[in-house]
């Protein structure tokens, strides 16, 4: 029998006395690899946190059973130590105070590994990471020995490594067998399901609404004929049977009918499905691109502190296209996003070119604006569809009644790139999109991507956005820009 590594026993979590999360119970067992989704503030990394040690729950108890790492995305490497032969391998350099965001958790991840552990609590992993960086990854979990538990928002992570989806929803876990992709097949019949059973739902009740009246309507004919006058009552042998016998006819007619709206009341409603509106951003003739490659570049250099990243190079990047960059870590792709977006003089640049740029870094914002007001007064598009797109970010119910300053992290993320898209360009940049993002609000920035009418030039080293989204894909190697065909 395998060994349980840790148990969850009516657990509860609550803040204000609002119940945060509810698990009656869980187990993690010793080969057990688990993949945690759901939307950003579902619980997730406070899942992991419970089981951690981290924090305490309002109500309940977590047992923990065996020794365990733990990889927590914000947290900030202390020190260099861990084996030298993983610092090697993970080619991380000595100077900790020079580190970039990919190397810090190249950093962490050579802590985690230095030592064996029966279990593996990871969040986040692929946070800056490239796509080398991802792939050591993927070889050193895929033969890991142990209980994994991990969150991330990389679907293609999720989908080699994990046989088991815990689904945060609501405050509930709702455990699926597979992995990501299994889980979403899940997910589609579930769907399914939900809408034949609303469709039942809907007819059943149509059905019961015509019995109903259908039985007050004789209700009414069998007063209306009682209702004779006296002349004609007189007259009629028996008179006083047949006004009793319609009397007590109206009254069955007018139970039966009670009855079936009874019927009705007690049926349980089933919702519909909530099919997402396609997206379509629009933009004025004011700033139509005509040009076939409003972005060139003929023999272009490029450096950095006196570092060639790239050597004559030349390339066209064409109108109305999805366009992803990628390449390793320090490789120059950042640093050429910024060139275009600065209108390098050594580009080739359409003169007509509005360019909107979603750099990778913290935002924050001043103004004492909310959300809502934030994109209503940058934008053209009226509320109703604003609002479709904050909704789409995540910005539900008095979400968008929050002040801007208030704003989380992730949250400014989000509202900074519903920004970007709803500006007055013809061009978006788009570096590192997806990092800070869960799965849900990746799909709605795909949705966005798909619906833009301009030129996208994006970074990325999600394996699975770029499939979705890119139409072309170049990458960055050997002081190199080359097209990718696929």
């Amino acid at each position: 029998m395998e060994q349980i590594c840790f148990e969850l026993e009516n657990v509860e979590i609550t803040y204000l006395d609002k119940e945060i999360l509810k698990i009656d119970r869980l187990a993690i067992h010793q080969f057990d690899r688990i993949g945690i989704v759901g939307k950003n503030g579902a619980g997730k990394s406070t899942i992991l946190n419970l089981l951690a040690g981290n924090m305490e729950p309002t109500k309940g108890k977590v047992l923990r059973h065996v020794e365990f790492g733990y990889f927590e995305q914000l947290e900030v490497p202390s020190s260099l130590e861990a084996d030298p032969a993983w610092i090697g391998k993970l080619e991380i350099p000595k100077n900790s105070a020079q580190l970039s965001g990919g190397e810090k958790t190249r950093l962490k991840l050579a802590q985690l590994f230095t030592h064996y552990y029966e279990s593996l609590l990871i969040d986040e992993p692929t946070t800056h990471l490239d796509q080398d960086g991802i792939s050591f990854l993927l070889e050193e979990l895929r033969y890991y020995y142990g209980a994994l538990v991990l969150i991330s928002h990389d679907r293609a992570i999720l989908d080699e490594l994990v046989t088991t989806i815990w689904e945060i929803h609501e405050g509930k876990v709702h455990v699926y067998s597979g992995n990501y992709s299994e889980y979403m097949v899940q997910k589609e019949l579930e769907l399914e399901q939900q809408q034949q059973a609303h469709e039942q739902f809907i007819k059943e009740r149509k059905r019961l609404e015509n019995a109903a009246q259908e039985k007050m309507k004789k209700a009414q004919k069998v007063a209306q004929a009682g209702r004779m006058s006296k002349r004609e009552a007189n007259a009629k042998p028996n008179k006083s049977f047949m006004t009793k016998s319609k009397g007590t006819s109206q009254k069955a007619m007018q139970r039966a009918a009670k009855a079936i709206e009874n019927r009705m009341e007690k049926l349980e409603e089933v919702k519909a499905v909530k099919e997402d509106r396609p997206i379509v951003f629009y933009q004025s003739k004011a700033i139509e691109l005509h040009n076939k490659f409003p972005i060139m570049a003929d023999r272009y250099t490029l450096k950095c502190a006196n570092t060639a990243l790239l050597e004559e190079v030349s390339f066209q990047f064409p109108l109305g296209q999805k366009i992803a960059i990628t390449g390793s870590n320090g490789s120059g792709k950042s640093t050429l996003l910024n060139e275009i977006a600065n209108k390098d003089d050594k580009l080739i640049i359409s003169p007509k070119a509005k360019i909107g740029y979603f750099r990778q870094m913290s935002y924050q914002f001043t103004t004492d604006e909310t959300v809502l007001q934030f994109v209503v007064n940058r934008s053209k598009y009226e509320r109703s569809f604003l609002r479709s797109i904050l909704h789409a970010m995540q910005f539900v119910g008095t979400d968008i009644q929050k002040s801007v300053k208030s704003l989380s992290g992730g949250e400014a993320i989000r509202l900074q790139l519903c920004q970007v898209f709803l500006g007055e360009y013809n061009i978006l940049l788009l570096d590192e999109p997806t990092n800070f993002l869960d799965i849900h609000a990746i799909k709605a920035l795909e949705t966005f991507i798909t619906g833009y009418r301009g030129t996208i030039l994006f970074v990325s080293h999600d394996k699975r956005f770029i499939e979705n989204v890119a139409d072309l894909q170049f990458a960055i190697h050997d002081r190199k820009l080359k097209q990718i065909y696929y």
